[in-house]
């Protein structure tokens, strides 16, 4: 998405990869473990975006645990040492990070200023805990190298949602398409959601302003209760119906799915209040303009394939 992006606008790109593909942009390997002929590539970069980490969906076993935590953690460190090292380091290092640090919050929205991050809550599931533990270590890992000559956001990212084939709103649109697109669970918790247009600008404005660093939400400013928002969807996508989900039904289908219930089940009602104070402007920053938008174009997607 924002290697696209910034392509597009005819910047420089070059992307650090484990598995390089076929792309109109340079492609340079690297592990995330050992320093490389990659680290040339930084070497007096305008911005550095680091999305490393292993996806998370998966079941969270011994060792996709240590998967999850190393692929971000020891990632983040290896950049830091490598920037340390530099004469000429980037002058902007974004790093992502993730909404899922905050508490389940059912009661008010979380800021990056007023907001409570997660850990040990009575009554939280284990996979919640370990989730917020990785993201403390993630960013604990970001800012654990003082680089004066590079700046650090950490972005906090709610779901990106495109209609790219595989994506999250891929998934959640087909679970609508086939009549499975009702209330997941007790439907009150809340889902915090990015369009990803809104998600490419927000980084267009962090590189733009200078004054911006340490952590950052990147999220819309209107998170919604997961009932409302399968009903938009489905409104959005012309489904009448939607069979609802209970929690054992959930449970049940992520254990045949290999996945885990966390993204669906644990409320999310994070909100951009660093970007909103500073004068952005969302393009996408309602579910049901938002999700009209996604449905028209992944069915444009679908015909031209």
């Amino acid at each position: 998405m924002l290697a696209r992006h910034f392509h597009s606008k005819a910047d420089a790109v070059v992307v650090l990869s484990r598995k390089p593909q076929a792309a109109p942009w340079r492609t340079v390997i690297w592990d995330g473990q050992t320093p490389g002929e990659w680290i040339d590539e930084l070497a007096g970069s305008d911005v550095c975006i680091n999305l490393a980490g292993r996806s998370v969906n998966c079941r969270y076993t011994h060792r996709n645990r240590r998967e999850i935590h190393d692929s971000r953690v020891h990632s983040t460190l290896l950049l830091n040492r490598a920037i340390e090292s530099m004469e000429r380091p980037p002058l902007l290092w974004i790093n992502a990070s993730t909404a899922t640090i905050y508490r389940h919050a059912l009661d008010r929205a979380m800021d990056e200023a007023n907001g409570e991050l997660g850990g040990d809550e009575p009554g939280a599931p284990d996979t919640w805990n370990f989730s917020i533990s990785v993201a403390k270590e993630w960013e604990g890992a970001f800012f654990s190298a003082s680089t004066p000559r590079t700046r650090k956001i950490a972005a906090r990212s709610a779901l990106t949602l495109s209609p790219d084939r595989g994506g999250v709103f891929d998934v959640l649109f087909g679970l609508v398409r086939h009549g499975l697109g009702g209330t997941q669970g007790p439907g009150t918790q809340y889902v915090s959601w990015i369009h990803e247009t809104d998600f490419v600008r927000a980084i267009d404005f962090l590189i733009a302003r200078e004054d911006f660093a340490g952590p950052v939400n990147l999220a819309s400013p209107n998170p919604l209760p997961n009932a409302e928002f399968m009903r938009v969807l489905r409104d959005a996508a012309g489904v009448r119906f939607g069979l609802p989900a209970t929690r054992w039904m959930l449970e049940m289908g992520a254990l045949a799915l290999q996945t885990e219930t966390e993204l669906i089940l644990k409320s999310r009602r994070v909100v951009p209040g660093r970007l909103l104070s500073a004068g952005f402007e969302f393009v996408f920053p309602e579910w049901r303009r938002a999700a009209q938008d996604l449905v028209e174009r992944w069915r444009y997607h679908e015909r031209d394939q």
